[in-house]
């Protein structure tokens, strides 16, 4: 077993220098175990996906979630466990070996464990996407979702897209009193979905909001990268955002350009600041075993060549396995030239997934850039 993890180590790091000819860096890749096990718990939030995460302060991080079992592990397995929609988390600390993290459901009038965060209009739930620490407080993009009996789309209809803020963030999350307004800036219909919130990176007095739009082409559904700004003090105001469109911002965001195409609807846009470069992370078209990374010198492009750096070893074991939700970390990443990237593996048997806890958690990788 040894020897076959070994040979598959080479293996991707061959690629990895493959892909960095023509000027493309370099991407050297290292699991992190340490992180995986404060994640491993075996009682209260048993694993999730989603997993994004946003500086509160120099020693606390939040962490987002969607879909959390809730309950307890036994001999590898959940029992006694429920599914509730969305959790957070606090991580006191940036280093894996020395940090502490603290998980957080909401509560029915009995105790039970419900979503953390529900839909003000009652329709559906949430799924926390990314956020951003902003001066009046803290900002999340929510996703409101329904069931549905479409297979294609996974049994899941995309019905708006809220931002909570929460102005007493500094306060446990228990106690967070929540504002959600409506985006305006979103489009769900049959054949094409646009919104925003895959991402948020604060740079130059501005918040760049990252988000998808969703078209159908040759019977195909295509994501592309699409980018709104704001002024760090706006993002509750409409009336600031702005869209990129051929190298202006506009106030149409019917008419944002399309920057990349193939992307996810979960993925992370960091700085890299020893190389003045932007590094997009994401698992290529939302459902794959291969983790993607492009490069740009600019927040909205252009972007080079997908770099694929890491494939995920679950997908290569199970035929079953379904491996998504990839993204960086600039919030815990050691060092410049470094991002802490986590990705989810799960099973399209629900029964599965339930038997074998190793499975629907963050996993971590430590992404080391050689330019």
């Amino acid at each position: 077993m040894r020897y076959k993890n070994y040979v598959l180590k080479t293996f991707l790091l061959l690629l990895l220098l493959l892909a960095a000819c023509g000027g493309q860096p370099a991407l050297r890749v290292e699991p992190l175990p340490s992180y995986d096990a404060l994640f491993a718990g075996q009682k209260g939030w048993a694993g999730a996906d989603g997993a994004y995460t946003v500086k509160l302060s120099d020693k606390d991080t939040l962490w987002l979630f969607g879909d959390t079992w809730w309950g307890e592990t036994r001999d590898g397995r959940h029992e006694n466990a429920t599914i509730v929609n969305n959790s957070v988390a606090i991580q006191r600390g940036s280093s894996s070996p020395d940090a502490s993290v603290k998980f957080y459901c909401g509560r029915t009038p009995d105790g039970s464990p419900r979503a953390f965060i529900r839909p003000v209009d009652g329709r559906g739930w949430f799924w926390i996407y990314h956020g951003a620490l902003a001066p009046d407080g803290l900002y999340l993009f929510l996703m409101q979702m329904q069931r549905t009996q479409d297979p294609a789309t996974l049994g899941f209809k995309t019905i708006g897209l809220w931002l909570g803020h929460v102005v007493n963030y500094r306060d446990p999350p228990g106690q967070w009193r929540i504002v959600q307004q409506r985006l305006p800036w979103t489009e769900f219909s049959a054949g094409k979905n646009v919104f925003f919130g895959s991402w948020v990176l604060k740079k130059d007095g501005f918040f760049y909001v990252y988000g998808i739009a969703e078209e159908k082409i040759d019977g195909r559904l295509r994501k592309f990268m699409i980018l709104a700004r704001v002024p760090e003090g706006g993002l509750a105001d409409f009336n600031q955002w702005r869209f990129f469109a051929g190298g202006k911002w506009i106030s149409d965001f019917s008419g944002s350009e399309r920057l990349c195409e193939d992307m996810a609807n979960e993925y992370s846009v960091s700085f890299l600041s020893d190389d003045g470069k932007y590094v997009a992370v994401y698992s290529q078209d939302g459902l794959a075993k291969n983790i993607i990374a492009r490069f740009a010198p600019e927040p909205w492009g252009p972007w080079g060549e997908p770099v694929l750096f890491y494939q995920c070893p679950e997908a290569i074991r199970r035929k079953d396995i379904i491996c998504y939700a990839a993204k960086g970390h600039p919030e815990i990443s050691g060092a410049p030239d470094e991002l802490v990237v986590t990705y989810v593996a799960n099973s399209t048997d629900f029964y599965i997934m339930a038997a074998d806890a190793r499975l629907y958690r963050p996993r971590f990788l430590r992404v080391k850039f050689i330019f």
